[in-house]
């Protein structure tokens, strides 16, 4: 049975700095090769960077956002892919030939695209459009998904990649370190990141208790564990914008444990052997070989009008 080495990555972007954050991607990819990474993900809009989108009008989005696959950020991911003979997967605002705007997501290889996903959850702007279909591509023998940060709360979209068949699904986010009802949770101080060199540890626990890390562990290995597949994390960290993130960028299997996680408070890129045994040893899998949707199918597929309330921006915006 065929492994795969599997990288993830953090990093602080810079927002609407297309060629600092490809230098970066380059620069960690390189470093994914020589872990033997047989692919690295980035994070959501790790070419565009993401929080400053909340400002920009839809010229503004028209600007920054770049067709796929024929725009630059996509023949510069394939360069990289190609230097170091590697998937490349990283994220971007993408525009269609009618002006439509949508979050994207890319598996570039030496060959040129792979895969593109469009998020089905997108809120950071408004003149973003939702995607409308679920991707499943392969990478080697491996089958391979995409959900992009609030696509993977709707534990539907994560169950139904699985079904179609994917085995790794990739879930590129911006996230923690905002406010939401739940117990615990906020933005952490930017100076703390400012003065971390000197006194990391009350950065670290903020990055680690229920403003960060505590929270992801709440729910992210429940989304490798129920559905018995692989769950590849990737996060930034520092900066974005006007929020501080914490990265803890991972690799969850499908007994839902973290088998390789950034911890450095910097730019950090980490590998993970994936092994098929795996996947059908998980609960996960005997669990879904038990489902009976003639019990529920229509449960689920009943008419529902989808709202989608985001606390932290509504906030922010007041």
């Amino acid at each position: 049975m065929e492994n795969i080495r599997i990288a993830t990555a953090q990093f602080e972007n810079k927002s609407g700095d297309k060629a600092h954050n490809l230098a970066v991607i380059r620069q960690l990819t390189a470093q994914a090769a020589a872990q033997g990474a047989q692919a690295v993900a980035f994070h959501e809009c790790s070419i565009t960077g993401y929080t400053f989108a909340r400002h920009l009008s839809e010229a503004d989005m028209l600007a920054l956002a770049e067709p796929i696959p024929d725009g630059p950020s996509i023949k510069a991911l394939q360069e990289i892919a190609a230097e170091y003979d590697i998937a490349v997967l990283a994220g971007l605002f993408e525009k269609d030939a009618d002006n439509q705007l949508f979050k994207a997501y890319v598996c570039v290889d030496k060959n040129g695209l792979v895969a593109k996903y469009r998020k089905l959850h997108p809120f950071i702007n408004p003149h973003l459009k939702p995607g409308t279909e679920y991707v499943v591509f392969n990478l080697g023998k491996w089958k391979c998904g995409i959900l992009i940060c609030y696509d993977n709360n709707v534990i539907e979209n994560v169950r139904a990649t699985a079904l179609l068949g994917a085995e790794i699904i990739f879930m590129p986010h911006v996230t923690m370190c905002t406010p939401s009802p739940r117990p615990g949770a906020g933005f952490v101080d930017p100076q703390l990141w400012q003065n971390r060199q000197e006194d990391p540890t009350p950065l670290r626990l903020e990055f680690d208790g229920m403003k960060g890390r505590s929270w992801l562990m709440k729910w992210l290995p429940a989304r490798a564990y129920d559905n018995g597949i692989y769950a590849v994390f990737s996060n930034p960290i520092g900066m974005d914008d006007d929020q501080l993130k914490n990265g803890c960028s991972m690799i969850v299997d499908p007994f839902g444990d973290v088998i390789a996680e950034c911890r450095q408070l910097d730019n950090q890129v980490v590998t993970a052997t994936l092994t098929r045994d795996k996947l059908e040893k998980a609960g996960g899998h005997r669990y879904r070989e038990a489902r009976r949707p003639d019990l529920y199918g229509n449960i689920i597929a009943a008419p529902h009008e989808a709202v989608q309330k985001v606390v932290w921006l509504q906030e922010k915006e007041q």
